[in-house]
């Protein structure tokens, strides 16, 4: 997860904005109303407009009042009659795309007394090279073109479109595309650490669309909510609020036993780890592919001072969990207790953001200090919206007066749980990267304390992606003996801190250091597992650049090509079972 050390105005940011998510959170009322850029009201679904209708019909005024004009909603109603919602609401999208262009009105025009021609207008599309956000459609020549520039009219981007098609297919009606589009926008929208692009839009064209998306997101919530038999691979995971997972030190007794598929039982055992709002289908293939057990979703806020939202998928034992001595500080005040002298009473922020792979710039912290400087008391409501919403951005504490500054690499390892120092020697770039991509140690540490009774003498370990050494730091501390580590790790960065934690803890066992899962096969497992007797756990978490929500250009879940290393992780745990099971 590659990202900028400094610079809250880069592109190439690598930001795990999901975890200042809640999905639950977002809740639609029928009866609301909609805001659009220019402060303007739009009065949403279940009210009627006041502008003047062809009947008294609350599906005439309905359509109305999402903006479609009189003459417009009479022609469509008469075409699929006013129960056909659906057919109605996708007509009218048909005709408003095409009303600015005086050549395409009339072939609509023409042809709309035959439903199989304005079908063929939708479905029948041909290929067509994809346009760049610069590009202008002035004379659409074929029908992908065509296609293209009523969504463009609809306020879209050319790219916008030209992906949807792309992924959707050339026979999408016009209510998928956007349906789509909306989807992908709504991922962006949600995440709270990237303020939106503001882009002027059509005035008209965009309230419309707007209101078209607020009636197919409300729709398609109530279809969740009425049809609980939904597959899985057709809608995003559920995300538990709150976080907890099976249970946490302050609430442990939350579940203590569950039944494990028959080839997912251990030993090996396995652990697998990654960021928890990954885009629609992702946790559910995971599972699938690791022997169908469901991942516990755990929020690393409820162990220490600092969110993180993540998913594990693992075959351990839930009873006799325990937390690592001495608990971590739980706020910002117990990590950090000299800010509290400059905390100003408006930033009531008792946790830290995910701590990412990079940190604000001085020309930012300097602007904050600006911003607020002239005034005596309390700054205008404006400002500390400003303040506070780059603050939770870039993770700032308050380190004198009107003065934030981003944490230091040693306060992001007291945080993550990792020994002072640890990745003290290598560049701070590096050190910033390596500790944003690595576990919360004190969390995995209570998954993995049930291991502690399991393997009194030690423990045999394949650790996967093993970054810093999180997962390994979590058994040393539990007080489990590394007997064989076996660590797959590709920066050598990540290697060298791992080979000197494990000599200055002066470990009596043997660490084998790889740097490429993609190479590790049967034949090389079976060296070592013939060598020290097998492997206890498996444990990894592969890249999540494809899957973080931030990745907006690079978020292809796990056909991506850093987080498609997943499947090596499943391919090697099952090559370590097999082998075991062969022995055996």
């Amino acid at each position: 997860m590659d990202g900028n050390t400094s610079g809250e105005d880069g592109n190439d940011i690598d930001w795990n904005t999901e975890d200042e998510l809640e999905i639950d959170n977002f809740t639609l009322s029928s009866s609301s109303s909609l805001t659009v850029p220019g402060g303007e009201a739009v009065v949403g679904c279940g009210e009627s407009s006041s502008s003047p209708g062809p009947s008294n019909s609350k599906v005439v005024d309905h359509f109305i009042g999402m903006g479609f004009s009189g003459k417009m909603v009479a022609k469509a109603i008469q075409e699929h009659g006013e129960e056909n919602t659906d057919s109605i609401l996708e007509t009218l999208l048909t005709y408003s795309a095409l009303e600015s262009s005086p050549q395409e009105q009339q072939q609509v025009d023409c042809n709309h007394s035959s439903s199989d021609n304005e079908e063929s207008f939708l479905d029948d599309f041909s290929d067509m090279d994809s346009f760049s956000d610069n590009e202008e459609i002035i004379n659409p020549t074929s029908e992908k073109e065509k296609k293209i520039l009523s969504l463009v009219n609809m306020g879209y981007t050319v790219e916008e479109a030209s992906i949807a098609i792309e992924r959707c297919g050339l026979d999408s009606t016009v209510v998928e595309l956007t349906d789509f589009i909306f989807a992908a926008q709504t991922a962006k929208a949600e995440d709270v650490n990237f303020p939106l692009e503001e882009k002027p839009r059509p005035n008209h064209a965009y309230k419309k669309r707007k209101l078209l998306e607020y009636e197919m997101l409300k729709k398609k919530r109530q279809m969740r909510l009425g049809n609980q038999t939904t597959g899985e691979d057709d809608e995003t995971v559920h995300l538990p609020n709150p976080m907890v997972g099976f249970g946490i030190p302050s609430e442990p007794c939350l579940k203590t036993q569950r039944n494990l598929p028959e080839g997912a039982r251990g030993p090996p055992y396995f652990y697998y780890e990654n960021v928890a709002l990954a885009p629609k289908g992702v946790w559910t293939t995971i599972s699938r592919f690791l022997y169908d057990v469901q991942p516990e979703f755990v929020d690393s806020k409820y162990f220490c001072a600092a969110a993180r939202k993540r998913g594990y998928v693992h075959n351990l034992p839930l009873d006799n969990r325990f937390p690592l001595i001495p608990l971590p500080p739980n706020t910002i005040h117990e990590a950090f207790p000299l800010t509290r002298k400059w905390w100003p009473s408006w930033d009531t922020r008792t946790k830290l953001n995910c701590l990412q792979t990079c940190i604000a710039s001085a020309k930012l912290t300097e602007r904050i200090r600006k911003a607020i400087e002239d005034y005596d008391g309390e700054p205008p409501l404006g400002v500390q919206k400003y303040v506070l919403d780059e603050c939770r951005k870039w993770n700032l504490v308050w380190v004198g007066r009107n003065k934030v500054a981003p944490l230091e690499p040693d306060e992001v390892e007291m945080l993550l749980g990792f020994p002072k120092n640890h990745t003290r020697g290598i560049s701070r770039t590096d050190r910033y990267k390596s500790l944003g991509n690595s576990f919360q140690v004190d969390t995995v540490a209570y998954h993995l304390s049930v291991l502690r009774e399991m393997f009194p003498n030690g423990i045999n370990l394949l650790s996967l992606f093993s970054g810093i050494g999180g997962a390994e730091i979590a058994l040393h501390r539990l007080g489990i003996p590394l007997k064989n580590v076996v660590s797959v790790e590709k920066s050598a960065v990540n290697r060298s801190v791992v080979r000197s934690w494990w000599e200055q803890t002066n470990q009596r066992g043997n660490l084998y250091d790889l740097d490429d899962v993609q190479q590790l096969n049967g034949d090389s497992l079976e060296h070592y597992m013939n060598l020290f007797g097998g492997f206890d756990l498996v444990v990894g978490g592969s890249p999540c650049n494809n899957l973080a929500g931030s990745n907006r250009h690079h978020r292809d879940g796990l056909e991506g090509k850093e987080s498609s290393l997943f499947y090596d992780y499943f391919r090697i745990l099952d090559l370590v079972k097999c082998i075991m099971s062969k022995n055996n």
